[in-house]
């Protein structure tokens, strides 16, 4: 009687072992069937790429008067770029810190937008190979340069800009009053700098330069001696898309290394070749 138990008993748990065996089996082929694609893979699927930008930020990206079509050196950047991925690209209007926060949650696959590169940002997103280098300047009133001579006379100062944008951090280091508008257009910026609304912009010197040609009538200026933080542009994916960043690094290397982003930059900065690198201590 013994001998017959342990005789069935070795057959049930025979039974149970090849069953276990069989459910594992079939979890591992479940699991390999079920894998996620990238996406990167869905991006190739669905042929788009879909890219945030403001549309307000001459000449970065804006429409032109009278037209309805975006453009600017980013958009024209990006448009190239999708064309040799082979991809159609679908732009997205935000503010800047919608920008950001669209690419970490995915709603959007990258952003454009003369956002700099920084170690801060590296932390919580990719960017791409540089293809636009600068630095800093400061428009003022023109009359009296917004009561401003150094860095530190920003201290009480009203500065105007995107709240999460490197310059207000600069402008906030130095004591400065931040005001924030929501994707405004340059003039607002430019016209409260002239009426006295706020007193200066931090920002970009190539920006600022063409912002400040379109507006010839507004009492302000580049000052003259306000020169800082060298940058380096690129556009902004999520670091959890490594093969878009792989792609998009790999095709945005050859657009500099063929000139085209140069050739770009020249029809949106005046001439200028932004792709090239510069030294604050060698401007006069």
């Amino acid at each position: 009687m013994k001998k017959l138990w342990n005789k069935k008993s070795g057959s049930l748990f025979a039974g149970i072992l090849a069953l276990s065996l069989l459910a594992g089996c079939g979890n591992s082929s479940d699991n390999t069937a079920e894998e996620k694609p990238s996406e990167w893979d869905r991006i190739q699927e669905e042929g788009s790429l879909t890219v945030a930008t403001s549309g307000t930020l001459f000449p970065t990206s804006y429409r032109e008067e009278g037209s309805d079509k975006l453009t600017g050196f980013e958009v024209e950047v990006v448009r190239e770029l999708a064309k040799r991925l082979k991809l159609e690209v679908e732009f997205t209007e935000l503010g800047f810190d919608e920008m950001l926060t669209s690419v970490q949650t995915g709603q959007v696959d990258l952003a454009a937008n003369d956002i700099e590169v920084t170690e801060d940002r590296k932390e919580n997103f990719a960017f791409s190979t540089p293809f636009k280098y600068s630095y800093g300047t400061a428009i003022v009133r023109k009359d009296d340069l917004s009561g401003i001579k150094t860095m530190e006379d920003l201290k009480g100062k009203k500065a105007a800009g995107a709240s999460t944008s490197v310059y207000m951090e600069t402008a906030r280091e130095y004591g400065a009053e931040e005001v924030v508008y929501d994707n405004a257009t340059n003039e607002v910026y430019l016209r409260d700098v002239s009426i006295g609304r706020t007193d200066v912009i931090l920002n970009d010197y190539y920006l600022q330069t063409l912002a400040l040609a379109a507006f010839p009538e507004l009492n302000i200026t580049i000052h003259p001696d306000l020169k800082y933080s060298p940058s380096e542009v690129g556009v902004v994916m999520n670091k959890d898309n490594g093969e878009l960043v792989e792609n998009v690094n790999r095709v945005i290397e050859e657009m500099i290394e063929d000139g085209t982003i140069a050739k770009i930059s020249g029809d949106f900065f005046n001439g200028a070749d932004v792709t090239q690198k510069v030294d604050i201590e060698e401007i006069e």
